[in-house]
């Protein structure tokens, strides 16, 4: 039974499950477990990856037959994730994908992993931009600054997966060993056109946008930081206030903009989330901070309070 904000992601198994021809789809619909980097990026060339094979089938006119491989991929992505989300208090960080490396803006989205990912697991839509920066902090979360410190140094000499996935690919693949602590990507092959990045070391990757959404943000109890952009980042920020607007106030979560300017000049859309959180138990997880410590300090002492 899925539930808002909570741990479970399954629901009834049918009583006999169907007889499904798998031939020609580059998936295993029946997977036990989530993807990996290594997984998705299994040949030296992005072109023949899994991860562009399966978005390169995505993008066909489906048959019923592949549609219905691809709602069991994604039923299988669901119960995996269930399974690993065990013991797991995760936080969120959603951003626009545009951010390169070597920005300074790019730096502040990896140290807020780096942050968050001290006390919970850091959660992304798990794609590039503020997405990968967030999953590289999370997953250099328990290793000291000057480490996080290196990476990003050595990011920089590739900034982008334009022109080429591969080189991006390469400059990143080093700084995967730099350490290792769980953080969570979950990209989609509706945006395939954007890879994955390596630094989720657990990925569910999702055929369908909309369950994909949905399940980033109900999974993220401690709460979700918005990093500036576009439309995308938007939707979240929305789809969130939805869940929180109408949610029970013990499964309200906190809701943390980053950016006064961008989100009140440049996207507005924080007098709107005011006026809707107004007089309903939202109203007091609704924050606006001005830089990404501001964000990190503030989900840490909402930790320190709920355990006082």
């Amino acid at each position: 039974m899925r539930k808002v904000r909570g741990r479970s992601l399954r629901v009834e198994p049918m009583a006999q499950a169907p007889t499904v021809d798998t031939s020609g789809a580059p998936v295993d619909c029946y997977r036990s477990s989530l993807y990996t980097a290594d997984e998705l990026y299994d040949t030296t060339a992005y072109a023949g990856s899994l991860d562009q094979r399966a978005h390169v089938w995505a993008l066909q006119p489906p048959s019923p037959r592949d549609s219905l491989v691809q709602a069991l991929h994604d039923h299988a992505v669901d119960e995996a994730l269930t399974d690993w989300l065990a013991g797991r208090s995760l936080v969120g960080v959603m951003g626009g994908h545009a951010l390169v490396r070597g920005e300074a803006a790019y730096a502040d989205a990896a140290r807020l992993g780096a942050l968050l990912g001290r006390g919970h697991t850091v959660a992304t839509g798990g794609g590039p931009g503020a997405m990968e920066a967030a999953n590289l902090g999370g997953r250099l979360s328990q290793e000291p600054e000057a480490v996080l410190t290196e990476a990003l140094e050595r990011l920089a000499a590739v900034p982008s997966y334009h022109p080429s996935v591969d080189a991006w690919v390469v400059a990143a693949r080093p700084v995967m060993t730099l350490g290792d602590s769980p953080t969570l990507g979950i990209p989609t092959w509706f945006y395939g056109h954007e890879p994955s990045n390596v630094f989720a070391t657990a990925i569910a990757k999702y055929f369908r946008n909309a369950l994909r959404e949905a399940i980033l943000l109900q999974i993220c109890d401690a709460g979700i930081v918005f990093l500036p952009g576009a439309a995308g980042t938007v939707q979240e920020v929305f789809q969130d206030a939805c869940e929180n607007y109408y949610a029970a106030e013990a499964s309200v979560a906190p809701m943390v903009l980053v950016g006064g300017s961008y989100w009140t000049s440049t996207v507005p859309v924080w007098p709107v989330l005011q006026a809707l959180a107004r007089g309903r138990a939202m109203e007091q997880h609704l924050h606006l901070v001005e830089t990404a410590d501001d964000a990190a300090r503030l989900i840490g002492e909402r930790d320190l309070g709920s355990t006082a």
